[in-house]
């Protein structure tokens, strides 16, 4: 069963949860849906060694 990436980064925006991973065989998935994210200029992710990446959100203080 596939993640429910626009779930994730909602839920990420809202601050229900501060990080999320994304591992390597699911990263064209999640790249669809983040770039049509409309916040997706604070969603930072963060590479593991190995693979995968750790995202979380950074509010921008503009």
């Amino acid at each position: 069963m596939e993640k429910d990436y626009q779930a994730l980064l909602d839920r990420l925006h809202a601050g229900e949860i501060t990080e999320f991973e994304i591992e390597t065989a699911e990263f064209m998935n999640f790249q669809k849906i983040l770039l049509n994210y409309n916040y997706r200029k604070n969603v930072v992710g963060t590479a593991k060694r190995g693979g995968g990446v750790i995202y979380h959100y950074h509010k921008n203080d503009k």
